[in-house]
């Protein structure tokens, strides 16, 4: 189907990228003139600021608490930007919607990000916090059962890579992965993927920009050939957490996560590729109020809720 008609009305406002590097601090700066007021967000039982302790050091954290319950399920989620945009402001309302739809307990990552902060500073910060959520589950009110990790774009390559590294040291308590139009590959090759070709122009992320964005997170020791800077390079993908990967069908980064999600399947996970038609990338977050595409908070929902398991 064609870009559903409310997102290219806005998309005919934008400028096509002509590849400029960003500046970082314009572009957060930016960012933040679109979050909504605090006193008009979604209401929960409890959101609460507060700090996890890591062996990378004190991870700023946001928890989101849906209702009042004995106990939690637990989704720790890494917000998008490229590496070096996205803060806890900017998908607040993300992830409260997460904690809504799906009734699980919402932990946001205020990860370290790329200039400032060099590779792999990040990743351990996401890392970390899986591990410190199992460490303090008790005074989380962690139900010990339900553990996913989830995240957007930039995120869902952390996604990607907390749930290989967690692997790779017998760290067995990630249930769950959901990976939201994720970048899985920063090898930018246009003939690696037709969807860098036929998405390349007038869809938001277009394919020119892709270098000079994610320049900071390569310059800062990120290689593109290793596979926890490029999940979708990793051989092995047997005996990872199920995964539900949601692809929009006007993205660059499609056809990557898309592979990756048959890639697992080959490999005996149990994975779902849901594409969402006449979107684009970044719809979770910004075009969510569509009807059509606030259904990736219900569909997150029934997989972390449903009989997907290990």
């Amino acid at each position: 189907m064609p870009i559903h008609p409310q997102i290219a009305e806005i998309l005919g406002h934008i400028p096509p990228s002509d590849g400029t590097r960003p500046d970082p601090a314009a572009k957060r700066a930016a960012d933040l003139e679109f979050v909504t007021p605090e006193g008009e967000r979604l209401p929960l039982h409890q959101v609460t600021d507060a700090t996890a302790a890591t062996p990378a050091g004190d991870v700023p954290v946001r928890i989101y608490t849906p209702v009042q319950a004995r106990s939690y399920g637990v989704i720790v989620f890494f917000h998008g930007g490229a590496f070096f945009s996205g803060d806890l402001e900017t998908h607040d309302h993300v992830a409260r919607h997460l904690a809504k739809e799906t009734g699980h307990q919402v932990i946001a990552v205020d990860y370290r990000r790329a200039p400032e902060s060099a590779y792999p500073a990040g990743l351990q910060d996401c890392y970390g916090v899986v591990r410190w959520v199992v460490e303090n589950g008790e005074s989380l009110q962690w139900d010990g059962k339900l553990l996913a990790v989830a995240g957007d774009s930039s995120g869902g390559n952390f996604v990607a890579a907390v749930t290989a590294l967690a692997h790779d040291e017998g760290f067995e308590s990630i249930s769950h992965q959901v990976l939201f139009y994720p970048s899985l590959d920063l090898d930018f090759n246009l003939e690696r993927y037709a969807s860098l070709q036929e998405n390349a122009h007038g869809y938001g992320l277009e394919t020119v920009a892709l270098q000079p964005w994610n320049s900071f997170y390569l310059e800062s020791g990120a290689d593109p050939a290793d596979p926890l800077v490029s999940p979708a390079k990793r051989a092995d993908l047997a005996g990872l957490p199920p995964a539900l990967i949601i692809t929009a069908e006007y993205d660059p980064l499609r056809d990557e996560g898309e592979l990756y999600g048959r890639r697992l399947q080959e490999a005996g996970v149990n994975a779902t590729v849901s594409r969402y038609a006449g979107a684009n990338h970044g719809f979770v977050q910004n075009f969510s109020w569509i009807p059509e595409y606030y259904r990736a908070f219900r569909e997150t929902g029934d997989f972390l809720n449903g009989s997907a398991r290990r």
